[in-house]
């Protein structure tokens, strides 16, 4: 399929900066069975949309302050490199990001705030690099949280600087786990006032974890879908939350994901009956349409952007055409998108 077939006009005045207050505020548009039901609601009106015995599935990874600015160790005295992390591989190593990353050669030394140091182990495409810290385990995490900012999307840090704010803004109510460099935003819209009415409502709740990487605002370079490459996350789903989800779906209940790293890893742990097994380890899974679903009956997500593969799985769970009209309704509509934006209940197209 053609990248160039996702692409959609979006004013940029629609990109939220703020999330809505409170969260549980935000609109939701419902994309019902029928393709040509759309419905304008909020967050809030959730609950009416789900049945006792229902499940959510809620990512529960933790944003840690990933993006560090630290600074060459030789070449030009003090040369700025921004540091994105987005994939721990060891104690004290993790794949990251480098800006600009160009003139760095491998072992070289970056050195960041708090005396933190991180050598250059190898050099990938697209400014990617290994980075070996010169501390490991706990002690390399409470380096980074010295060293490093919240890790604010590309579309919000190109219009302001992280603040106090976002250090509670950007993660979500289920957050328990660190390891993510990007919030599973669906999550965020989340307040204890509306999970006390989903579990009035009889709808049970399940959590995983899958931490969320820098890919995920990776623009798609390629011109086609065949050829673009996924960036591996990890993820874990315990034995009693698989079998929680198990025991609903055959009991007729449905399986919501809230928000597409849910969704993706439940797919990733499906197998070809729908049945969710274990999982502990990386996937790279990557949905277009054309995708026959597994594991859920719908997903709870944010808007997302033009000729992104967050658009691309939201298009296979229904279709191109009915996604693309329904972004025309939220343009229209003045939807905010995006992270900090509003939301969307899809209900998966019928087989």
């Amino acid at each position: 399929m053609r990248v160039a077939d996702f692409d959609f006009e979006l004013p940029e005045a629609l990109i939220a900066l703020r999330p809505a207050r409170p969260r549980d505020a935000a609109r939701m548009l419902v994309i019902g069975p029928d393709a040509t039901a759309l419905s304008d609601e909020t967050v809030r009106d959730l609950p009416a949309h789900l049945g006792a015995g229902d499940v959510l599935v809620f990512n529960d990874t933790k944003v840690i302050p990933a993006r560090l600015f630290g600074t060459r160790t030789r070449g030009p005295a003090s040369a700025r490199i921004e540091v994105m992390l987005h994939r721990r591989v060891g104690d004290a190593a993790w794949r990251a990001f480098l800006r600009p990353a160009k003139k760095l050669a491998l072992g070289e030394t970056i050195a960041f705030a708090g005396g933190l140091a991180a050598t250059v182990e190898d050099k990938g495409e697209g400014g990617e690099a290994g980075l070996r810290f010169s501390v490991s385990g706990p002690a390399l995490d409470a380096a980074i949280a010295i060293a490093g900012e919240m890790p604010l999307p590309p579309y919000i840090a190109r219009k302001r600087k992280p603040d106090a704010e976002d250090l509670a803004d950007y993660q979500t109510l289920h957050a328990a786990e660190p390891g993510a460099v990007a919030a599973p935003t669906a999550g965020l819209h989340f307040t204890p006032e509306l999970m006390a009415a989903l579990d009035a409502r009889g709808v049970k709740t399940v959590r995983l974890t899958l931490h969320v990487g820098a890919g995920t605002f990776l623009p798609v370079t390629a011109a086609d879908t065949a050829t673009h490459k996924m960036h591996a996350e990890w993820g874990e789903i315990a034995p009693e939350e698989a079998d929680a989800i198990n025991a609903a779906r055959a009991s007729g209940c449905r399986i919501v994901a809230v928000g597409t790293t849910s969704l993706r890893l439940l797919e990733s742990a499906a197998d070809e009956t729908g049945r969710i097994h274990p999982f502990r380890g990386e996937t790279d899974i990557f949905i277009t349409p054309g995708y026959r679903f597994r594991a859920v009956d719908l997903l709870m997500t944010n808007f997302h952007l033009p000729k992104s593969t967050l658009f691309m799985l939201v298009s296979a769970l229904r279709s191109t055409d009915e996604m693309k009209r329904a972004y025309a309704h939220a343009v229209a509509a003045r939807y905010r998108f995006y992270s900090y934006g509003d939301a969307c209940l899809i209900h998966k197209a019928a087989p």
